[in-house]
């Protein structure tokens, strides 16, 4: 019985280690053909974490959208934004986080709803939003033509740390996101710009008989 408890606590590391989403009970139900209950997995990733604290790792496991992943520990959030910020930065736009953020905190909206909060059309955001699976269609308004409402996903609030939207953090805190991410796309224009000047220059010092050969 020991032995088929800890297979299943590898198990269960396992599949949370190498899934790219939060892992949810039902999935570990399919994957490891024992019907557990939510307290006996509770209990399971408990015990993991305490293993994790006792031996000094930097990582931990979290509840997270309706399932399971790992994290780093805060206090590792400075080295890890030196590697992940270029990624981030590439994950979403300002439009698309100003669009996302205006679903967030009103959905269900509609498309209208959205430009008349931000006051610019916001065709593109959403449907670049829909295809990387960070909004959904909620169903339809009651106002006249019956326009499509929109929300957010599971995907959403994986994407955000989120167990649920009661953890949105607070209007400000988006703002300063915002602003944190526009400044950050400047100093990259600005060191992007830089470069491009440098190797001008160098090329212009050149000589004339060293470009010809």
């Amino acid at each position: 019985m020991q032995k088929q408890t800890l297979q299943l606590q590898q198990d269960i590391e396992a599949l949370i280690f190498a899934s790219e989403e939060a892992v949810t009970l039902q999935t570990f139900r399919q994957l490891t053909g024992i019907n557990l209950d939510s307290g006996e997995l509770q209990s399971i990733i408990d015990k993991l974490n305490a293993e994790y604290e006792t031996t000094g790792r930097t990582f931990h496991i979290h509840r997270i959208a309706g399932g399971y992943r790992f994290f780093t520990k805060p206090e590792f959030s400075d080295i890890l934004k030196k590697l992940l910020a270029p990624k981030i930065k590439k994950r979403l736009s300002r439009s698309l986080l100003e669009v996302l953020a205006v679903i967030a905190y009103n959905q269900p909206v509609t498309r209208s709803d959205i430009q008349q909060i931000r006051g610019a059309s916001p065709d593109y955001a959403i449907d670049r939003l829909m295809l990387r699976g960070f909004i959904e269609v909620r169903g339809r308004s009651d106002s006249p033509g019956k326009p499509l409402q929109y929300g957010t996903t599971k995907e959403f609030l994986d994407l955000f740390h989120l167990s649920s939207l009661k953890d949105l953090p607070k209007l400000r805190e988006i703002k300063e996101i915002l602003q944190e991410h526009e400044e950050q796309e400047y100093l990259t224009s600005q060191e992007s710009n830089n470069t491009h000047q440098q190797q001008h220059n160098q090329e212009e010092t050149i000589p004339e008989n060293e470009k010809k050969q």
